[in-house]
């Protein structure tokens, strides 16, 4: 997981870009990771914690009927999470993520524990991705800031769209 995320924060300082997250199941885990490289002092410019429904609601302004169409860990609500979030911070690159890593929440057959969807505002692209990782709470985590901070890397190394589901 440090690698993957040192060689995004060194790819973001190379390209110039700042970078902020929205996170709800990681809870300030991406930061905190990206916080810890050489680079953070270039790129990361900070983020927001959204663990609970009341804080998408109230402090991003996610519409309660998108909330309570779609669940608050969904592609919909991630979306809305970071497009809102870099709609009014000065940032290169925005990047939300929700998801299920225990039991609870919004947990169906469709949507088991260890879902995590992540969807990234890029200079002239977005970015939506869904996994299914297994694991303990923590390992799921893991996994979903490396996956993340792969994406992240991707992205700006291709600028294109890439595989938006790996189920």
């Amino acid at each position: 997981m440090r690698s993957q995320v040192a060689y995004c924060a060194r790819t973001l300082a190379e390209l110039g870009y700042s970078i902020a997250f929205v996170e709800s199941a990681s809870a300030g885990r991406l930061s905190y990771e990206f916080s810890k490289t050489e680079h953070s002092g270039n790129v990361l410019k900070g983020g927001l914690i959204c663990y609970d429904v009341c804080f998408k609601q109230q402090l991003l302004g996610i519409p309660a009927g998108l909330i309570d169409t779609f669940t608050p860990e969904s592609p919909e609500v991630t979306k809305a999470m970071a497009v809102i979030f870099a709609r009014h911070h000065e940032v290169d690159v925005c990047v939300a993520l929700t998801g299920l890593a225990k039991p609870g929440g919004s947990e169906t057959p469709q949507k088991p524990v260890g879902t995590v969807f992540v969807h990234g505002v890029f200079p002239g692209i977005e970015v939506s991705r869904r996994w299914e990782f297994q694991g303990t709470p923590e390992e799921v985590i893991e996994q979903a800031v490396a996956s993340t901070a792969q994406l992240i890397t991707d992205t700006l190394t291709y600028k294109k769209p890439i595989d938006t589901d790996t189920r």
